[in-house]
């Protein structure tokens, strides 16, 4: 009589067991279920794709004018400034003529 009890005390034990592993799979397919049905939270936005050629030309062809307005003030510092010691170096020899002579 203590064999078939023993042996239906492991068959419930195994069908407790069977029974868990059960509800676990059930588990694990629901949540494979959720993540392939939900929508990415973190969508990016989406990017235009035109390219506006316009406004790069405008870009570039501002800033080639400045590049020639700098290189312009530039050359004409350059001779401002030869011309100022032009007219020192003239100036400082008509005053050391001056000084000779009187």
């Amino acid at each position: 009589m203590s064999d078939p009890v023993s042996r239906a005390a492991r068959e419930a034990v195994e069908a407790a067991d069977n029974t868990e592993q059960l509800k676990l799979i059930a588990a694990v397919l629901q949540a494979q279920q959720l993540t392939q049905t939900q929508p990415c939270q973190h969508q990016t936005p989406a990017q235009s794709r035109d390219f506006n050629y316009g406004k790069w030309l405008a870009i570039g062809g501002v800033a080639c004018a400045i590049a020639v307005c700098v290189a312009l003030a530039a050359v004409a510092i350059a001779v401002a400034v030869a011309c100022a010691t032009v007219c020192l170096l003239i100036v400082w020899s008509v005053w050391r003529d001056v000084r000779r002579k009187l």
